[in-house]
């Protein structure tokens, strides 16, 4: 089944709803989040969530025929913040990710270059500043926006005048 499709979505928080379950009422852990196949959990103590960490991957292959993904399951500290569902999080904020920073930037680049279309541009950074409105990105995306506005309007001004008889 395809990654990001609905249904592998369903499938997914069905299949895994017994590890939220384990995570919870077993383990009682205070400070879990889950959405899809990503999780965090939330502790004070490094060496609770290492026996943690343990337990959990004991419950996966055992129950769920599962792994953990050994780059991607990592003890962290909150303050070097947290890589989750699309934003760097810390205790206070979340930002947004650099290189979805970088492929906004992109996309402005490839219009200056006549590569994509103003309305493409406006329709990819409509879904942008969407997503940038869940971070503390209000600085960034009013530059973006003054970017984009900007540069639309000199975008249409050329086009006039170019298709001008």
């Amino acid at each position: 089944m395809p990654l990001g499709n609905l249904t592998s979505q369903f499938f997914a928080n069905v299949y895994l709803n017994e590890l939220d379950y384990f995570i919870k009422h077993k383990l009682k852990a205070k400070y879990y989040i889950r959405y899809v196949d990503d999780f965090v959990i939330l502790h004070s103590s490094k060496s609770q969530l290492t026996e943690w960490k343990k337990q959990i991957d004991e419950f996966l292959k055992n129950k769920l025929k599962l792994e953990l993904h050994y780059q991607k399951s990592k003890i962290l500290s909150l303050s070097r913040g947290i890589d989750f569902v699309g934003f760097r999080n810390f205790y206070y904020f979340r930002i947004l990710r650099k290189r979805n920073i970088r492929n906004m930037k992109n996309k402005i680049a490839k219009c200056k270059k006549w590569m994509i279309s103003k309305d493409d541009l406006l329709v990819s950074f409509q879904g942008w500043q969407a997503y940038a409105m869940r971070a503390d990105s209000y600085k960034l995306r009013n530059k973006i926006n003054n970017i984009i506005n900007n540069f639309s309007f000199t975008q249409a001004s050329t086009e006039e005048k170019l298709h001008t008889l």
